[in-house]
C-alpha cells in the first residue's frame, strides 16, 4: 500500500517515506547499517501496531509473494539475474568457486565462523533435499520471537571463504540458488544449523521469521502459492457463476466500478496475501512462489494494466509482538483445518486455542482490547450468532461468552482454497497460483447476498465457487501461456483487473447494498475488534433485525487483510450453531434441556393455542364422552369389517401369499463378482492366499449392536441354508446354532470374536470369511477409544477387532466389508485396493437389460426423479406449515434446541391429526395436512382390507430421549381417543428388541399362520401389514430393513444440520424398497438407459396422474409440464393450511376448501423383497392372481401372480374428476365434516376395496423431509448431479484439498472411489488414519474386498450366496478329476521265481536289484494302445557289436547351432541360483551334495514341461512339498512365455529357444536333461575350487508332468512271518516331500539312472504292491541320474512315447531303471494342452476339410495336399494308426514282431515290436530265436552297420522301413547298410510325409525281405 490513495491512511505515506530512508542507508557504502535508527524504527513500528490492535500474524508477503503485492506501483518486471562470472562454477550445491557448501558433504568438516555470526541453512530450489551452508550475521537474524532482525544482510561463503556479502542477492548469486523470483533472505534463510554430540553439524531448529514457521506446518504438503482473480465475464465480478447471477445482484455495476479503478489510480495486482503466505512454504517441491505475478519470466501478464516502471522497493514490515512460536503444533496434512472444529462446540472463546484439534487451525492471536459480548444478546437476538473467522487475526472475546459461537471452519475453506493441487503443478509455480484474499472474501459476500431466506450457507459451496473462479482465471493463463511468448510487458488490457484491500470494503458495500440490508459490511479502521464491537451494538438496538450476516473487514494499512463473517440470521445461526455440535453433545443438549425442564416453556405455550382450552383437556373431555364405545365416527365410517379382527376364519387377502426363499438374478451375478475377485487374490503371485490349501468354509457376520438387526441377519444366515450347504451344521439347525456366526459389536462382542480367531488359528485349511456389514458404522479408531473408555466401551471397537494383528497377518481370514455408503473407507489411507472393490452392477447397459427382473430397485435417485416430473405428487416431500411453526417457535424459544422444537411441534400435529380423524374436526386447524393425511390413511387402511391389514407410517426421531418423549405423547392421545386396537405405536430403539401389544400379536399369528405361544416379532418386516407408527430412534439407521407395507417415511425429525453425504443417504435409504417393474408405464415416457451404476438407477415414471377428490381439478398438476414443480410441500397449494395459522400469535385462519392430498403413484407396482425381503422370513406375500391383465409395456417376465389393473381403469380414472379413493379410504377434505365417503360407484371399486398392503406393496413411501434436506437433496448443480453427492462423504473423512475435481453424474461406482481415493483424507479420529498408503500398492491389506451398493438392494443375499458358491469351489478344487486305470497287460508279467526277504523293505538293495529282469512290457494303460516290446526269453545277454564311437556336442552336433536358453527368475527364487561379479550373470544353478541330510529342503530340482495349459497346469508345489524349500522350473515355449509369466508370476521359467515352438515333448525332455548335464559340470568345477569332490555333487533332478496332483504310499503289514507271501496293506495321500525325501535317502542312491513311482488306480491289487521295487518302465513322475545318463539322449524330435523309447535306451546302456511300487503319483485329467495342442490341418487356407492319418504321408513330388504340422508329428501319427501298411505280415503276429532298431516307435496296438541298440556294450535280447516281420530303420547313425544287421533273421515276405531325414540320405542309406543284398525295392515304395518342402519332409523307403 505504498502510496497515499484516498481513503486510506495516513500513516500509510509515513511509513513509506521512514521506509525509503532505512533502505537509502542501508545501501550506503558502510558495511553494516546504524543499528540505533534500525531499532528505533522497530520499537515505533511495534508502538504502531500496538496502536492500531495490529498483533496480527502478519502474512509475510516477502517471504512468498514476491514484490507486487507491497508495491502496487511498481513495475512487473520479470526478474533479471545477473550473468555469473566468466569460469566460474555454477553447478548446484556449489559456490562460484567452486566449493561445495551442501550440508551433507560438509557436516563434519571445520567451518570458520566469524564473531557474531551463526551457521545457518538455505533452501535451493533447484535442490530441494539440500540444506546449503551459510555463515550470516546474527543481526540481521530474528530472535526466537520472530522480532528484532535489521533489514539486510550481512554474510559469508563457508566454502571458499569469500566475506563482505552487504546484499543477499549478491550472495544469492555467489552460492548459486538460480532464483526466478527476487532473492529474499526470509524465503530461503531457513534453519540454524548447530553441532550434535559427535560434533557432526546439523539441521536445527526453524528460523523464525515472523510465524512463518507457525504457517508453514499448516498447509498441505505440495500446497502452491497465491493466484490471481478470475478474468470475469462481462457480467462482472457479482455473479461466482457467470450465467447465473445471484437474485437481487446487479452485475452491471461492480464492473463500473472495477473499470473506474485504474483511472482512479487503484492498484493493479492482486494482494495475494493472509493464509497464501504460508501454502507451500517449505514444501520442497515447489519452485519459491513468485511475488510480482509479472516476474516470472514465462508468464505473460493476464491482467494488461500498463503501470509505470520504477525500480522494486524493499519494505519493511512491523513484526508482531503477538505471533505464534514455534510452541504452536502444526496440523497434519491435507487441509487438517477441517479437523472436527465442529467438536470444539467453541461457544468459549478465551481460550480458543485450547478447544480441541481445532486450536491449530486458525491464528489464535488476538490484539488489542478483548471485544466485550453484551448481556442478554440471546434474549435480544432470539439467536445466538455465529461467527466464522476469516483472514487474519480474531480479537479476543469476553464477557457474555455463552450467547455466541465462534467457529473457524471459514478460515479452514479459505486454507484449503489456497492449496494448489498437485494436478496444476505442470504449469509451475509462477503460472499458477492460489486466489487471493481479497477475491476469497468479495466471493464470499457475492455468495451471502445471492441466498435466500430460507437458506443456510454451505462451505462446499463456498470452495466449489472459489474453485470455478480460479480455474476460469487459471484455464486463461494457460491458454496465454501456451500461445503467447514470454513477453516483458502485457499487450492490452484483456481482464478486470484483481481486486486491492483498498478497494475490498467499497466492493463488499456495494455488492451488498443490492439485497434488502440481508448482508451488512462493517469496514474497521484499525482492528477486527472495533468492527465486532460495532456488530454488537446493532444487534443490541435491533437495528440487524433483518440482515442475516454480516461481514467485517479491516484492510488498514498493510496488505494483510483481516476479516470475519457472522451469521445475525435467527434461522441460519440456529442452523449452523448446532451444525457445529458434535452427535455426542447434541444428545447431551436435548438430555439437559429434557432433564432440566427448559421444555415445559414450550407445553405451556402450545396450550394457549387452541381457544377451546388445552389440548389435554379436549382429549379428556372426548374420553370422557366417548368412554364405553369406540370413536363414533370412525365406527360410522366403516364402510367394510373395523379393524379389530376376532373372528377365527380370516377371510382370504389378497396379500396374504407366501414367497419362498429365492435369490434374484442380481444377487447372483454379485456373489460370482465376489468369488471371482477372490479367485484373482489367489491368482496373483503376492501369494496372499492359497485357495488349494483350503478344504472348508467357515463365516462370521459382524453387525452393529441393533437388536433388530441382528435378529434380522440371525433370520437371513438361517433361511438361506448356508450353513447346511457349508457343512457348518447338520440337518435341523436351531437359531441358537445360527447365533455363533453373527457378531452384535455390542460390549460382549470381543469374548465372541476371540473365539472365532482362535477356530482360524486351529483350522488352518478352513477358509475363513469375517463380513463386516454395515462397514460404515464406527470408524473410530481404537486410539481414540482409548482416550475415551469410560464413555462408551463400544466406540472403537470395529478397529479393535477387526483391524487387528491376527485379523491381518491370518493367511486364512478374508475380509468382506459390505456397506450401502463406502465413502469413508474410500480415502487416502483405505486399507482397501480399489482392485478389491465390487459394486452392485447396473441393470442396463447400453439399453440391454442385464439382470431381467419382476421388480424395480425404488432408491434415492427415484425418489430424486419423482420430484421432477410434474404429473403427479412427488414421493420427496417437504411440510412448510411444519417448517414455518418450527421457525416462530425457535425465534419465540431460542435456548432451545431445534430438535426439540421441531419433536414438540410434530407429535403436537400428529395429537392434533388423530383428534381430527376421531371426529374432532375442528383440530385440523392445528395439525398440518400432510399430517392429516398419514394419520387419516393409517386409521382408514385396515377397513379396506377383509383381514385387517394396515400401513405402517416410520416416524424418524434421531434422539432417543425425544423418541421416548413422542412414544409417550402419542400413546395418551392414542389411549384417550380409544384408538389402542386401531393401530399400534411402536417404540424401535437399536438397543431392544420389539415389543407389540396382545391384541396386535394375535392379529400378527393369524396372518402369518403361527401357531407358537411363545412367539414374538424380532424384526420389522415380520411386521407386515400391522397398522402402526415405528417411532424409530438410534443416531444412525443400523441396516434395518422395513416391511413392504410402510407407506409413510416421516423424516421431518431428521437433524437437517448435518449435511453430510452418508448421513443424508442413510436416512433416505430408510424409504428404498423394491416396487413391481409390471406396471404400465406413462403415456409418452420411455424407460430411461439406466446410467452405469445401480446408485443411479433413474426412474421410470411409472404413476398415474394425481386424482383429486371434490372437483378441485384447478389443482391437477398439468402433465405437460415437465421440470421440477416449484414447491413439493402440499401446502403450496391451495390447500395450505396457512403457516399464520399455526404461527405463535397468528390468527387461525379458516381453512380453504381443498382436497388433502391423495396418494400418488397409484399404478399396480407389487414390492418385491427389500433387503432380502421386506416380509417376515421371507414370507413375501405373492400378488393376487385375480384381475391379471395383459402383460404391460415394460415387463419384462410376468410373474405367476401379478395383479394388474383393470385395462380400462387407467383411462377412466383419466376421464373422472370426481371423488376418487385416496391410498386407502376417501381422505377427508379440509371442508369436510366426514372423515370418509361412500366409495364410488363403477371400475373405481376395485381400487377401493383392495387390501391397502398390496398396493402399498406397489408403490414406494412416500418421504416427507425437512425443508433444509429437502432443498439439499433435490437440488442438482450444472451437469445434473444431486448437491448432496457433492457434500462431504462421511463426517470421518475431510477434503484433501478445495482444489478438486466436481463429481460427475456420468461417473461410475468405481470412479466415485477413485475420486474420494484422491480427494479425501481420514480424520485423526478415523481407523485409516495411521494406514499411509496413499496409492501405494503396500498400503493395501491383501485379502480385503468391499461390497457396496444401494440401501435395501439385497447385499445381505449377495454375500451368503458368495459364500455357498465359494464353499463349492473350494470342493471343486478337492475334488479334481484323476485318471483311475487299471495297469495294463498285467497278464504278459514274468512271474518271478524269488522275492524279496521283507515286504517293508524301505530301500532297494543294489546288488539283489541288479539282478532283477528288466520288464520291457509297457504297463501305463495310457500306452494301452501302442505296440507291445517284447521280451521273449529274456536271458540278459550281453551282445559287443563292432562299431566306431562317436563323440557328439550338444551345442553344435545335435542342433547344428550353440543353442541359447533363457531363464525367468522372480527375485524371490534367486538364491538357488548363482551369479557372477560383478556383472550379475546367470552361472549356474545350485546343487546340494549328495552327503547333506538336511529335512527343510528338497534336493532334486524340479522340471516341468507344459504346453497349452496355463490355466489348468498344477504348478503350486507350495503345499505338496509341505512348505519345504525346493527348486522348480517351468519349461514352457517361447510364444507361450508371456502368458504362463501373467498366470505364474512368482515361477521360474526355462524358456525353449524359438525352433522349439512347434516341437513336441521330446525337446523339452532333451533340454532339461542336456541343460542339467551341463549344470553339475559347471557345479562341480565351481565347488571344486570349494574343495568339493565332483562325485559329491547332487546328480539327480525331477522331471514331472504338469497333471501330477497327488501322491500316495502302500503302508505294508507283514502279518506272517518274514516270507510269508500273506501282508495286508493300506494306501494314505502323503506328500511329495515325504516321497522325495525318502528317495533321496535311499543308500547308493547314485548308482541309479532313473526312478520313479506306480501309477495310481484305485484297482490296485495286493500282486502289484507285493513287491516293493520293480526293474520297469517309468513314465510321468522321474527322477532322473544326469551323471550316469550322459551318453543317453531322449530324441528332441518326438511327440509320443518319447519317454519309452527314453527307457529302452537307459536300460540298454546297461543302466539301473527302478519303480517304487509303494508311491504313487495320482493324475489329474486335463482336457487342453499337453499333445492335444497339436492340430494337424491343411496348409491351403481356406480349406476347411479335416484331415485323416491316411492323408499324412503321399508320394514325393505328387500334387496332394500339404499339411500345416512337424514331420515328426506326420510320422508318428501315421505310423501309430496306419502302419499295417507297412509291416503286414506284423498285424497280430505276437510271436513275430518288428525289429526297431534304436528307437522305439508306436506302430498300433495290433503289431509289436523288439527294441534292439546298436551300441557297444549294450544290453539287449537274445534275438536268434526270432524270425522277424519286418524292419524298422529310423534316422538310424552310423553305430547301425550291415555287419549289425546280418545277425537278425526274417520271414519271407518280411518288409522294411528305412526313414531318413532328405531323399539323398535314403539312398545313402541303403547303398552303406547293403539293403539290396536281401531287401528288393522299387521306385513307388518312396514316400514322404505330407509336408511342402521348406517344412522338410521325412523321406521313407519300404521294401520286401528277398
Amino acid at each position: 500500500m505504498g502510496n497515499s490513495y484516498a481513503g486510506q491512511l495516513k500513516t500509510t505515506r509515513f511509513e513509506e517515506v521512514l521506509h525509503n530512508s532505512i533502505e537509502a542507508s542501508l545501501r550506503s557504502n558502510s558495511l553494516v547499517p546504524r543499528p540505533v535508527f534500525s531499532q528505533l524504527y522497530l520499537e515505533a513500528e511495534q508502538q504502531l501496531s500496538a496502536l492500531e490492535g495490529g498483533g496480527r500474524v502478519d502474512n509475510e508477503e516477502e517471504e512468498e509473494e514476491g514484490e507486487g503485492a507491497l508495491e502496487q506501483s511498481c513495475p512487473p518486471n520479470p526478474y533479471q539475474l545477473h550473468p555469473p562470472p566468466e569460469g566460474s562454477c555454477t553447478t548446484d550445491g556449489f559456490c562460484q568457486a567452486g566449493k561445495d557448501l551442501r550440508l551433507v558433504s560438509i557436516s563434519s568438516e571445520a567451518i570458520d565462523v566469524p564473531a557474531g555470526f551463526l551457521l545457518v541453512g538455505a533452501k535451493s530450489p533447484s535442490l530441494p533435499d539440500h540444506l546449503l551452508v551459510c555463515a550470516v550475521d546474527k543481526r540481521f537474524l530474528p530472535d526466537d520471537n520472530g522480532h528484532n532482525a535489521l533489514l539486510g544482510f550481512s554474510g559469508n561463503c563457508v566454502g571458499c571463504g569469500k566475506k563482505g556479502f552487504c546484499y543477499f542477492t549478491e550472495f544469492s548469486n555467489h552460492i548459486n540458488l538460480k532464483l526466478t523470483t527476487q532473492p529474499k533472505k526470509q524465503k530461503h534463510l531457513k534453519y540454524y544449523l548447530i553441532r550434535n554430540a559427535q560434533g557432526a553439524l546439523t539441521k536445527g531448529p526453524l528460523i523464525c521469521w515472523k510465524g512463518s514457521e507457525f504457517r508453514s506446518r499448516q498447509m498441505p504438503a505440495g500446497a502452491g502459492s497465491s493466484s490471481l482473480f478470475l478474468p470475469l465475464e462481462s457480467a462482472g465480478l457479482p455473479a461466482p457463476f457467470p450465467s447465473d447471477p445471484g437474485p437481487g445482484v446487479n452485475p452491471s455495476i461492480p464492473l463500473g466500478a472495477l473499470q473506474a479503478g485504474p483511472a482512479s489510480d487503484h492498484p493493479a495486482l492482486t494482494t495475494a496475501v493472509g493464509p497464501a503466505v504460508f501454502n507451500g512454504k517449505d514444501s520442497p517441491k515447489h519452485q519459491p512462489p513468485v511475488k510480482n505475478h509479472l516476474s516470472a519470466v514465462p508468464r505473460p501478464s493476464a491482467l494488461g494494466i500498463l503501470a509505470n516502471a520504477g525500480p522494486p522497493k524493499k519494505r519493511h514490515k512491523g513484526w508482531s509482538a503477538e505471533s505464534p512460536s514455534a510452541a504452536d503444533g502444526g496440523y497434519p496434512q491435507g487441509g487438517g483445518n477441517r479437523a472436527k472444529c465442529e467438536s470444539a462446540g467453541l461457544t468459549c472463546v478465551p481460550q480458543v486455542g485450547l478447544v480441541g484439534p481445532a486450536s491449530v487451525t486458525f491464528p489464535v492471536v488476538a490484539s488489542g482490547e478483548p471485544v466485550s459480548v453484551p448481556d442478554n444478546l440471546l434474549k435480544i437476538c432470539q439467536a445466538k450468532p455465529v461467527i466464522f473467522k476469516g483472514h487474519g487475526n480474531f480479537p479476543y472475546l469476553c464477557g457474555n461468552l455463552n450467547d455466541v459461537v465462534v467457529s473457524p471452519l471459514l478460515y479452514t475453506c479459505y486454507q484449503n482454497s489456497q492449496s494448489i493441487s498437485r494436478a496444476y503443478e505442470q504449469y509451475g509455480a509462477s503460472t499458477v497460483q492460489p486466489i487471493s484474499e481479497e477475491t476469497q472474501l468479495l466471493l464470499t459476500v457475492y455468495y451471502l447476498v445471492q441466498l435466500a431466506a430460507d437458506q443456510v450457507p454451505l462451505m462446499e459451496d463456498l470452495e466449489q465457487i472459489f474453485l470455478r473462479s480460479w480455474r476460469e482465471s487459471h484455464l486463461t493463463e494457460i491458454r496465454q501461456y501456451q500461445q503467447a511468448p514470454p513477453q516483458p510487458f502485457p499487450p492490452a488490457p484483456s481482464a478486470v483487473a484483481p481486486v486491492t484491500s483498498a478497494q475490498l470494503p467499497w466492493l463488499a458495500g456495494l455488492a451488498a447494498s443490492s439485497c434488502n440490508n440481508s448482508v451488512h459490511v462493517i469496514e474497521c479502521a484499525y482492528s477486527l475488534a472495533e468492527g465486532l464491537s460495532e456488530m454488537f451494538r446493532l444487534l443490541i438496538e435491533g437495528k440487524l433485525a433483518k440482515t442475516n450476516y454480516v461481514v467485517i473487514i479491516c484492510a488498514c494499512r498493510s496488505p494483510a487483510i483481516d476479516s470475519c463473517i457472522a451469521v445475525t440470521g435467527k434461522y441460519q445461526a440456529r442452523i449452523l450453531s448446532e451444525s457445529l455440535l458434535t452427535p455426542a453433545e447434541y444428545q447431551k443438549e436435548v438430555n439437559y434441556e429434557l432433564v432440566t425442564g427448559k421444555v415445559d416453556s414450550l407445553g405451556a405455550f402450545f396450550s394457549t393455542l387452541c381457544p377451546e382450552g388445552d389440548i389435554d383437556i379436549l382429549l379428556d373431555k372426548f374420553h370422557q364422552e366417548n368412554q364405553g364405545h369406540s370413536s363414533s365416527s370412525l365406527t360410522a365410517s366403516s364402510v367394510t369389517k373395523s379393524a379389530p379382527l376376532d373372528v377365527g376364519g380370516a377371510p382370504a387377502c389378497t396379500s396374504s401369499h407366501l414367497e419362498g426363499h429365492r435369490i434374484r438374478p442380481f444377487q447372483l451375478a454379485v456373489a460370482q463378482k465376489l468369488l471371482s475377485h477372490v479367485c484373482s487374490i489367489a491368482d496373483s503371485s503376492t501369494q496372499n492366499l492359497d485357495l488349494g490349501s483350503f478344504e472348508k468354509v467357515d463365516f462370521l457376520i459382524c453387525i452393529p449392536p441393533s437388536e433388530v438387526t441382528y435378529q434380522q441377519t440371525l433370520f437371513h444366515v438361517w433361511h438361506s441354508g448356508v450353513l447346511l450347504e457349508l457343512g457348518l451344521e447338520k440337518e435341523h439347525v436351531t437359531k441358537q446354532r445360527v447365533e455363533q456366526y453373527v457378531l452384535k459389536l455390542d460390549a460382549e462382542a470381543q469374548t465372541k470374536f476371540k473365539v472365532f480367531l482362535q477356530n482360524s488359528f486351529q483350522n488352518p485349511h478352513t477358509l475363513f470369511v469375517l463380513i463386516h456389514d454395515h462397514a460404515h458404522w464406527d470408524l473410530v479408531s481404537s486410539a481414540v477409544h482409548n482416550l475415551y473408555s469410560q464413555s462408551d466401551p463400544s466406540v472403537g471397537l470395529v478397529d479393535r477387532l477387526l483391524n487387528c494383528k491376527e485379523v491381518k497377518e491370518a493367511p486364512n481370514i478374508v475380509t468382506l466389508h459390505v456397506t450401502s455408503f463406502p465413502y469413508a473407507l474410500q480415502t487416502q489411507h483405505t486399507l482397501i485396493s480399489p482392485y478389491n472393490e465390487i459394486h452392485w452392477p447396473a441393470s442396463y447397459s447400453n439399453g440391454v437389460d442385464l439382470y431381467p427382473e419382476n421388480k424395480k430397485y425404488f432408491g434415492l435417485s427415484e425418489f430424486i426423479e419423482s420430484t421432477l416430473s410434474g404429473h403427479s405428487l412427488p414421493l420427496l416431500r417437504y411440510d412448510s406449515s411444519f417448517e414455518a411453526m418450527v421457525t416462530a417457535l425457535g425465534k419465540r424459544f431460542p435456548r432451545l434446541h431445534s430438535a426439540v422444537i421441531r419433536t414438540f411441534v410434530l407429535v403436537q400435529h400428529y395429537a392434533a391429526a388423530l383428534m381430527a380423524v376421531s371426529g374432532l374436526s375442528h383440530m385440523k386447524s392445528y395439525t398440518s395436512v400432510e399430517t392429516l393425511e398419514i394419520t387419516q390413511n393409517l386409521l382408514n387402511a385396515p377397513k379396506q382390507c377383509p383381514c385387517g391389514h394396515g400401513l405402517m407410517v416410520l416416524l424418524r426421531v434421531p434422539c432417543s430421549p425425544l423418541a421416548a418423549v413422542a412414544y409417550e405423547r402419542l400413546a395418551h392421545v392414542r389411549a384417550r381417543l380409544a384408538l389402542e386396537e386401531h393401530f399400534e405405536i411402536i417404540l424401535g430403539n437399536p438397543s431392544s428388541g420389539i415389543s407389540i401389544g396382545k391384541h396386535f400379536l394375535k392379529q400378527l399369528k393369524m396372518w402369518q399362520k403361527i401357531e407358537d405361544a411363545e412367539w414374538r416379532p424380532q424384526t420389522y418386516l415380520e411386521l407386515e401389514g400391522l397398522p402402526c407408527i415405528l417411532i424409530f430412534s438410534g443416531m444412525d439407521p443400523h441396516g434395518e430393513s422395513l416391511p413392504r407395507s410402510l407407506r409413510y417415511c416421516d423424516l421431518r425429525l431428521i437433524n437437517s444440520s448435518c449435511l453430510v453425504r452418508t448421513a443424508l443417504e442413510q436416512e433416505l435409504g430408510l424409504a428404498a424398497s423394491f416396487v413391481s417393474s409390471e406396471a404400465p408405464l406413462e403415456k409418452g415416457a420411455r424407460p430411461e438407459a439406466l446410467e452405469s451404476d445401480a446408485e443411479k438407477l433413474s426412474s421410470t415414471d411409472n404413476e398415474d396422474e394425481e386424482l383429486v377428490t371434490e372437483g378441485s381439478t384447478s389443482e391437477k398438476r398439468s402433465p405437460v409440464k415437465r421440470e421440477r414443480s416449484r414447491s413439493h410441500d402440499s401446502a403450496s397449494s391451495s390447500l395450505s393450511s396457512k403457516a399464520s395459522s399455526s404461527a405463535p400469535g397468528g390468527e387461525p385462519s379458516a381453512q380453504p376448501a381443498g382436497p388433502s392430498q391423495g396418494e400418488q403413484a397409484r399404478s399396480p407396482q407389487p414390492c418385491g423383497p427389500s433387503e432380502e425381503g421386506r416380509a417376515p422370513g421371507e414370507r413375501q406375500r405373492a400378488r393376487a392372481a385375480a384381475g391379471r391383465g395383459p402383460p404391460s409395456v415394460i415387463s419384462r417376465h410376468s410373474p405367476a401372480l401379478a395383479p394388474q389393473p383393470d385395462p380400462g381403469l387407467k383411462s377412466c380414472q383419466r376421464s373422472i374428476q370426481g371423488s376418487v379413493p385416496s391410498s386407502s379410504s376417501q381422505l377427508s377434505s379440509s371442508g369436510s365434516s366426514s372423515s370418509s365417503t361412500a366409495a364410488p360407484a363403477g371400475p373405481l371399486m376395485l381400487q377401493a376395496a383392495q387390501c391397502s398392503v398390496t398396493r402399498a406393496c406397489r408403490q414406494p413411501p412416500v418421504v416427507f423431509l425437512p425443508k433444509l434436506v429437502y432443498d439439499v437433496v433435490t437440488s442438482t448443480d450444472s451437469s445434473g448431479l444431486p448437491k448432496a453427492a457433492s457434500l462431504l462423504p462421511s463426517p470421518a473423512v475431510m477434503w484433501a484439498s478445495s482444489f478438486r475435481p466436481l463429481l460427475s453424474k456420468t461417473m461410475t461406482s468405481t470412479e466415485q472411489s477413485l475420486y474420494y481415493r484422491q480427494w479425501t483424507v481420514p480424520r485423526p479420529s478415523h481407523m485409516d488414519y495411521g494406514n499411509r498408503a496413499e496409492g501405494r500398492v503396500d498400503g493395501f491389506h491383501p485379502r480385503r474386498l468391499l461390497l457396496s451398493g444401494p440401501p435395501q438392494i439385497g447385499k445381505t443375499g449377495a454375500y451368503l450366496q458368495f459364500l455357498s458358491i465359494l464353499s463349492r469351489m473350494l470342493i471343486r478344487l478337492t475334488e479334481v478329476d484323476v485318471y483311475d486305470e487299471e495297469e495294463s497287460n498285467i497278464h504278459l508279467r514274468d512271474e518271478a521265481d524269488w522275492h524279496y526277504l521283507q515286504l517293508t523293505d524301505p530301500w532297494p538293495d543294489l546288488e539283489l536289484f541288479k539282478k532283477l529282469p528288466f520288464d520291457y512290457t509297457i504297463h501305463d494303460p495310457k500306452y494301452q494302445d501302442a505296440s507291445l516290446i517284447c521280451s521273449h526269453h529274456q536271458r540278459i545277454k550281453s551282445e559287443l557289436y563292432e562299431s566306431t564311437l562317436h563323440a557328439f556336442a550338444f551345442s553344435y552336433s545335435m542342433l547344428g547351432e550353440e543353442i541359447q536358453l533363457h531363464f525367468i527368475i522372480p527375485k524371490s527364487k534367486e538364491h538357488h541360483f548363482v551369479f557372477s561379479q560383478p556383472g550379475g550373470q546367470l552361472e549356474s544353478m545350485r546343487l546340494p551334495l549328495v552327503t547333506d541330510k538336511s529335512q527343510e529342503y528338497i534336493k532334486s530340482p524340479t522340471f516341468t514341461p507344459t504346453t497349452g495349459r496355463h490355466e489348468h497346469g498344477l504348478f503350486n508345489l507350495y503345499h505338496a512339498m509341505d512348505g519345504a524349500s525346493h527348486l522348480h522350473v517351468l519349461v514352457v515355449k517361447e510364444y507361450e512365455m508371456a502368458i504362463y509369466k501373467k498366470y505364474w508370476p512368482n515361477h521360474i521359467m526355462l524358456v525353449l529357444p524359438s525352433i522349439f515352438n512347434s516341437a513336441g515333448v521330446g525337446a523339452a525332455h532333451f533340454l532339461i536333461k542336456e541343460l542339467s548335464y551341463h549344470n553339475l559340470e559347471l557345479e562341480r568345477n565351481r565347488q571344486e575350487e570349494l574343495g568339493i569332490k565332483p562325485q559329491d555333487i547332487w546328480p539327480f533332478i525331477v522331471i514331472s508332468d504338469d497333471s501330477c496332483v497327488m501322491w500316495n504310499v502302500v503302508d505294508m503289514d507283514g502279518g506272517g512271518g518274514e516270507r510269508s507271501r500273506e501282508f495286508s496293506w493300506t494306501e494314505r495321500n502323503v506328500s511329495l516331500k515325504h516321497i522325495m525325501q525318502h528317495i533321496e535317502a535311499a543308500p547308493n542312491i547314485t548308482h541309479y539312472a532313473l526312478i520313479g513311482l506306480r501309477k495310481w488306480s484305485s484297482k490296485t491289487g495286493s500282486r502289484e504292491v507285493r513287491e516293493p521295487f520293480s526293474r520297469c518302465h517309468v513314465h510321468d513322475f522321474i527322477i532322473l541320474n544326469v551323471d550316469l545318463t550322459q551318453n543317453v539322449q531322449y530324441n528332441q524330435n518326438r511327440f509320443m512315447c518319447d519317454d519309452v523309447d527314453f527307457n529302452l535306451r537307459v536300460h540298454s546302456a546297461g543302466l539301473l531303471l527302478c519303480r517304487f511300487n509303494r508311491f504313487s503319483v495320482m493324475k489329474k485329467q486335463i482336457a487342453v494342452g499337453g499333445h492335444r495342442s497339436f492340430h494337424i490341418t491343411s496348409k491351403v487356407s481356406g480349406n476347411p476339410m479335416a484331415v485323416v492319418p491316411s492323408q499324412y504321408i503321399c508320394a514325393p513330388d505328387s500334387k496332394h495336399t500339404f499339411l500345416a504340422a512337424p514331420a515328426q508329428l506326420l510320422l508318428e501319427k501315421f505310423l501309430q494308426h496306419h502302419s499295417h501298411r507297412f509291416f503286414p505280415l506284423s498285424l497280430k503276429n505276437h510271436g513275430h514282431p518288428v525289429l526297431s532298431v534304436d528307437c522305439y516307435l508306436n506302430l498300433g496296438s495290433q503289431i509289436s515290436v523288439c527294441y534292439v541298440s546298436s551300441r557297444p556294450h549294450s544290453l539287449n535280447i537274445s534275438c536268434s530265436d526270432f524270425m522277424f516281420s519286418g524292419l524298422l530303420l529310423y534316422l538310424c547313425d552310423s553305430f547301425v552297420g550291415a555287419g549289425f544287421l546280418k545277425k537278425f533273421h526274417f520271414l519271407k515276405g518280411a518288409t522294411l522301413c528305412v526313414i531318413c531325414q532328405d531323399r539323398n540320405s535314403l539312398r545313402q542309406t541303403v547303398v552303406r547298410l547293403e539293403l539290396e543284398d536281401e531287401w528288393q525295392f522299387r521306385l513307388r515304395d518312396e514316400f514322404q510325409t505330407a509336408n511342402a518342402k521348406e517344412d522338410r519332409p521325412l523321406f521313407f523307403l519300404t521294401g520286401r525281405h528277398i
